[in-house]
Formats: C-alpha cells, sequence, structure tokens
C-alpha cells in the first residue's frame, strides 16, 4: 500500500473496554492519540506517523456508552451489502446489486426491509416480479440492523 494511499482508509476504533465501535479515518486517529484521547493497540511494524506507531486499531481511554450504537442503523447501500455478507439472497454468490423484494415501480421502497444483495444474474432474473411470481426463493429474511451490528460485520 501506498503512503497516500494509507491516508485515505481506516482505522479500528474499540471503546475503553475493547468493544468495536466503528472505524474512523487516518488523520483523525492520530489526532486522538495525539490529545490523548486514544491509545495505539495495534500499530503497522515499521511505519511511523510522527513520534507515534502508524494506528491500525485505536482504544479510546475514557469509556463511552455506546447507546446509539443499539438503535436502528440508517438504511445505506453499503450497509446492506455488510449485513447480507455481501452474499446474494438468492444463490448466496458474490453480490454486486441491491435487489428491491418489492420492486420500486409496484411501490418497494428502498429500506433494510424492501432490499437485499443479489448477483447480476439473480437480480435479472427476478426483473421486475417479487421472488414469488419469479418462482425464486430469498435464502436470508432482511432485517434492520443496529449499528453496532454493522460495525461489527464491517
Amino acid at each position: 500500500m501506498t503512503e497516500a494511499a494509507a491516508f485515505h482508509g481506516s482505522v479500528m476504533l474499540l471503546n475503553a473496554s475493547y468493544e468495536p465501535m466503528g472505524k474512523v479515518s487516518f488523520k483523525q486517529a492520530v489526532r486522538m492519540v495525539a490529545r490523548k484521547v486514544a491509545a495505539i493497540e495495534e500499530s503497522v511494524e515499521g511505519r511511523m506517523a510522527g513520534p507515534w506507531p502508524w494506528p491500525r486499531v485505536i482504544r479510546l481511554l475514557r469509556y463511552i456508552s455506546p447507546k446509539w450504537l443499539y438503535r436502528p442503523a440508517p438504511w445505506h447501500r453499503g450497509g446492506v451489502f455488510i449485513r447480507d455478507g455481501h452474499r446474494c439472497a438468492y444463490c448466496s454468490a458474490k453480490a454486486t446489486t441491491i435487489d428491491h423484494i418489492l420492486p420500486r415501480s409496484r411501490g418497494g421502497e428502498w429500506s433494510w426491509l424492501n432490499c437485499v444483495a443479489a448477483c447480476q444474474p439473480c437480480n435479472g432474473k427476478k426483473g421486475n416480479r417479487t421472488p414469488r411470481e419469479a418462482g425464486m426463493a430469498l435464502r436470508i429474511q432482511p432485517r434492520v440492523p443496529t449499528r453496532a451490528q454493522l460495525a461489527a460485520l464491517a
């Protein structure tokens, strides 16, 4: 990885209790370490970011109550792929598209319960029909994940 690409990477953020809280940018991680808000738990060997080791995982020094982590996550396209493990909901192949269980043309919404990850062939086969009409079975049950579940799976 080039040094320029590393600046655009992300660093895993742990709470003081070592539970994952998500990811922060490399620059934010270095700022947190410099302000003594976080400590470096894991670093890239042989790399330095100023006077500190190059962070890969940082841990907050004070416990932050993560109540917000257990609220339902706001819907976003990338979250659907994370929730479904980047696997097609119909055949378990690598998912590359988002499929609406109830097609948008029939009033289907962009929501956790109406969207699943799908591979291109299955999405094309299903087309503008429901899975039942297309004779396709869902292998997963769509659900609304919490922010913590998405952070742990990412």
